[in-house]
């Protein structure tokens, strides 16, 4: 069993570099779902983790809230998805093809909790809290179906 892990950030810059690090735990197969409010920096944490999995160009990382998926080069291949603006994300999330890409890649997901019920068990979830403009406190803990 996974123990949660806390971590806190004063800046975006130090909010990516948590990403780069936590990106060490993933790998093929995996599913993060990332909670938080808007503007908690879940866009900033998926740009760290996508340059710890090995992307060169943090530049290509952008929410892909109207394209739904985007898709990035890594040491394997990364998935980001968006479910903020998904009418019916349950379905939508099956619909894109979720078992497909994670038997080939790492899946990041932006507004996770919408999906719950989609998600695979187990998968890795990161809540991001605002304590201040600056400060975000970040919790890494794995859903494993059975809490």
């Amino acid at each position: 069993m996974f123990t949660p892990e806390t971590f806190k950030t004063s800046s975006a810059k130090a909010t990516f570099t948590l990403g780069q690090k936590l990106a060490s735990r993933f790998d093929v197969g995996d599913c993060v779902a990332l909670v938080g409010n808007l503007g908690a920096g879940k866009t900033v944490l998926t740009r760290g983790l996508s340059v710890g999995l090995g992307l060169t160009d943090d530049r290509l990382v952008a929410s892909p809230t109207y394209v739904l998926v985007h898709e990035y080069p890594g040491r394997c291949p990364i998935y980001h998805l968006d479910l903020y603006r998904m009418s019916e994300p349950d379905m939508e999330l099956r619909d894109l093809g979720l078992d497909e890409m994670l038997e080939t890649g790492v899946v990041l997901i932006e507004w996770a909790n919408r999906a719950e019920r989609a998600l695979p068990h187990p998968h890795w979830q990161i809540d991001i809290d605002i304590h201040s403009p600056r400060r975000r406190e970040i919790t890494l803990r794995q859903v494993t179906g059975n809490e």
